[in-house]
């Protein structure tokens, strides 16, 4: 698989609602960073794999929806609308994604968005 596609099935593999699905698309190293107030970042496969379960669980129906990538060798950029239904609403973030793909997996995670946006459409402030 080229980068872009990797970054693409990673995305994608949010909406199964199956972590493992995720998971499976990072190395052992993985590096899992956050700009958002709301984010929190870990380094490694298996801190990732424990997180993401809590996290897919807080936010049903997530997805991710593409709204373009620009890649260039190992490096990929996405940006995307985040859905998901929290507290009874449905939530629409955009934001950004920067990737580092090494050997088929993603080694490395960047996440740009606006948790104040997030935290307002799920009626959390």
């Amino acid at each position: 698989m080229t980068p872009s596609e990797v970054c693409t099935a990673y995305l994608t593999a949010f909406a199964t609602a199956d972590p493992a699905a995720v998971v499976a698309l990072v190395t052992d190293d993985f590096v899992n960073e956050h700009t958002a107030a709301l984010g929190s970042g870990c380094v490694g496969r298996h801190e990732y794999a424990e997180r993401l379960a809590n996290f897919m669980a807080s936010m049903p129906k997530l997805r991710y929806e593409i709204e373009e990538m620009v890649a260039d060798g190992d490096r990929v950029c996405a940006a995307y609308t985040m859905h998901a239904h929290v507290n009874d609403r449905d939530v629409a973030v955009r934001g950004m994604m920067r990737f580092r793909v090494e050997r088929e997996l993603i080694a490395h995670r960047v996440d740009y968005w606006d948790s104040l946006v997030f935290q307002r459409q799920a009626g959390l402030v």
